[in-house]
């Protein structure tokens, strides 16, 4: 137990609370606000560990988009700062850096030490693959590069199929 000077009957009566206030706080349901946080924190955590741990706010906000969660992105970045994870663990500012910058950073350097070159390599297929089918780019309006190529091919066999109409219809 506490000392006695640092219990609720005190403190309340030095910041002048009544007691039955202190009291009808805790007794009070969560707010809607606290019970939506409760829903998304675990949402934001897994979006945030299946992409390497790396992405800020927006992005995490963007992939919980696409997964069909409806949230503002001032609510992810809030509830991001509470658990301060996006900058703790990245370790400092990756944005317009290279491939190459990106990877040292969020796989050398993030991921290490490394005791063999074979956990060296088996990490970097992780990274390669979750860079090519998952990560959100911001150049590609935030969709991973695998789909935006095959968008782009998808599209360019519409045009070619249109374009082949066109000619028999001659």
């Amino acid at each position: 137990m506490g000392a006695p000077e640092f219990g609720v009957e005190p403190i309340c009566a030095i910041l002048p609370i009544a007691l039955s206030t202190h009291h009808a706080a805790k007794a009070r349901p969560p707010s809607a606000r606290q019970l939506r946080d409760e829903e998304l924190t675990p949402e934001i955590i897994r979006v945030y560990e299946e992409n390497q741990s790396v992405y800020g706010s927006r992005k995490v906000w963007r992939e919980l988009g696409r997964q069909g969660f409806q949230v503002a992105r001032c609510t992810v970045e809030r509830l991001m700062r509470a658990l301060e994870m996006a900058l703790w663990r990245r370790g400092g500012d990756v944005e317009g850096l290279t491939i190459n910058g990106l990877y040292k950073t969020e796989v050398i350097r993030k991921r290490g030490p490394w005791k063999t070159l074979e956990d060296v390599e088996f990490a970097t297929l992780e990274w390669v693959d979750w860079f090519n089918n998952r990560r959100l780019l911001e150049y590609t309006d935030y969709i991973p590069p695998a789909e935006f190529e095959e968008m782009y091919y998808c599209q360019q066999r519409l045009v070619e199929d249109e374009g082949l109409k066109q000619m028999s219809l001659q």
